[in-house]
């Protein structure tokens, strides 16, 4: 059986820039994998190559065992991958409820069904999305990548500026996301303790290689070997 995400020698940048090389990852239906790694180390730049909006350089990537386009993001967005990217990009002037219409498809779950994970929605509902907190616009940020049944969903720093309650609540919605719905969740986080507690595997990229990818209970009992592979002294890809 396919992994639901698959990328293979993957490389890729901008223009004529690498920023990662050689990259092989694998996720399945339900799984959450938190990709970590120091400013730099080519993770955002991964996220766009993964959702289409940047060409890859060379390699493959595929989801449910077909093969995307490569650099075609709405083809790519219609193969089941959502971005949801570290600055939101809501329609600040459309309300929560409009957000969510402009990106419902036809037969598939409506506004209102993205209450039953994201609650606290309801009571701005009606409001614009650009008078929203910072956690309620990342709410709206994930009901909107979720209202289009994403087989795989990509997440760039989500707690990026949030209190640290809304922050834990966020990554208990990201865990639900995928158990419920059966994504396959990439996570680019720099509260590398807080996604280890969310994540069932985590990935590190240093110096655009991809040097570590294990279990998220190895590391959490064996921080010094996510230390090792996050300030590059360490050289296996995989201790699982």
């Amino acid at each position: 059986m396919s992994a639901r995400l698959m990328c293979t020698a993957l490389r890729g940048g901008r223009g004529a820039t690498t920023a990662f090389r050689d990259v092989d990852l694998s996720v399945e239906s339900g799984e959450v994998l938190t990709l970590l790694g120091p400013n730099g180390a080519g993770k955002t730049t991964l996220l766009l190559t993964l959702a289409g909006l940047l060409p890859a350089q060379d390699g493959t990537i595929a989801v449910d065992g077909t093969e995307l386009k490569n650099g075609r993001p709405a083809l790519a967005n219609a193969a089941g991958v959502t971005l949801v990217p570290d600055d939101r990009c809501l329609f600040t002037t459309l309300s929560v409820e409009e957000n969510l219409k402009v990106a419902a498809r036809k037969g598939g779950p409506q506004p209102r069904d993205m209450l039953e994970t994201f609650p606290a929605l309801e009571k701005r509902w009606e409001l614009k999305a650009g008078a929203l907190s910072g956690g309620e616009q990342q709410m709206l940020a994930m009901a909107r990548a979720l209202i289009q049944e994403p087989k795989v969903l990509l997440v760039d720093e989500m707690s990026m500026g949030l209190a640290p309650l809304v922050v834990e609540s966020l990554f208990d919605a990201v865990r639900r996301i995928a158990a419920e719905h059966g994504c396959a969740v990439v996570l680019v986080e720099q509260h590398v303790h807080v996604a280890l507690g969310v994540a069932d595997r985590a990935a590190v990229l240093s110096h655009g290689a991809l040097v570590l990818d294990s279990d998220a209970a190895s590391l959490r009992a064996n921080p010094e070997i996510l230390e090792q592979a996050y300030f590059g002294t360490s050289q296996p890809a995989s201790t699982s």
